[in-house]
């Protein structure tokens, strides 16, 4: 397995500029529960310590974190597949808590993911039905009727729960309301906590986003088997 992510995670001289204004950006927010709960409990220091710089984007520069705290079967990485899928299907493994993208000549590109706590509640398969970036994000209508509180909108930005990109899933021409999409808790990649889609690591998400066109098929494997 080779890793991928040295080369585009150590800080450019203008990211550093801006890491303090980010930082303090992501350590000032309290999360919506929105395709994410937060569940555990981390100190606004130790927040601030999962994150080594800043990757230049627009409008906002992406977080980077220190990958080093990841376990390093959640680190984004070149791996061998031999999974029957064809060239370009996004396929998520609940259990491994690993999202594979899959590639030529027997290779996946390997992510970590954090799951909801129902491992999603669809079943058969989906399909990349449009693709966002630093998108806007408004709750279900199941998280208004449980939490009437929550913002009928929330604007992109570095403390919105989709964090820099949203792949939004369909079935058909139906907006099924799960998305593949970045997180502002990096502590969570590898957990089952959010209320059902797939987070990850912003820069991973940036990174998928750019691989994958409107489209593709995406398939969920639970107990080594697709949920269908």
């Amino acid at each position: 397995m080779t890793h991928l992510m040295n080369a585009d995670q150590r800080p450019a001289p203008r990211c550093r500029a801006t890491l303090s204004r980010v930082l303090f950006a992501l350590v000032a927010i309290a999360p919506l529960a929105a395709c994410q709960t937060r569940s555990m409990q981390v100190a606004q220091d130790d927040e601030a310590a999962w994150y080594v710089g800043a990757k230049p984007d627009k409008p906002f520069d992406i977080p980077l974190v220190d990958t080093d705290r990841l376990d390093p079967k959640y680190r984004r990485q070149q791996v061998s597949y031999n999974g029957p899928e064809q060239l370009g299907t996004i396929v998520v493994d609940i259990d491994k808590r690993q999202l594979m993208l899959v590639q030529a000549d027997g290779t996946a590109m390997q992510y970590g993911v954090g799951v909801g706590k129902a491992g999603f509640s669809w079943k058969g398969e989906a399909r990349v039905g449009r693709k966002g970036v630093w998108p806007n994000w408004s709750p279900t209508t199941t998280m208004v009727a449980l939490n009437p509180d929550l913002p009928r909108t929330r604007k992109g930005g570095l403390d919105n729960p989709l964090g820099a990109r949203a792949l939004y899933l369909y079935q058909g021409n139906r907006d099924i309301l799960f998305r593949i999409h970045g997180t502002n808790e990096p502590w969570s990649i590898g957990e089952q906590l959010s209320s059902g889609c797939v987070r990850m690591l912003n820069e991973d998400i940036a990174d998928l986003y750019e691989r994958v066109p409107v489209g593709t098929r995406v398939l969920v494997k639970r107990n080594g088997k697709y949920r269908v």
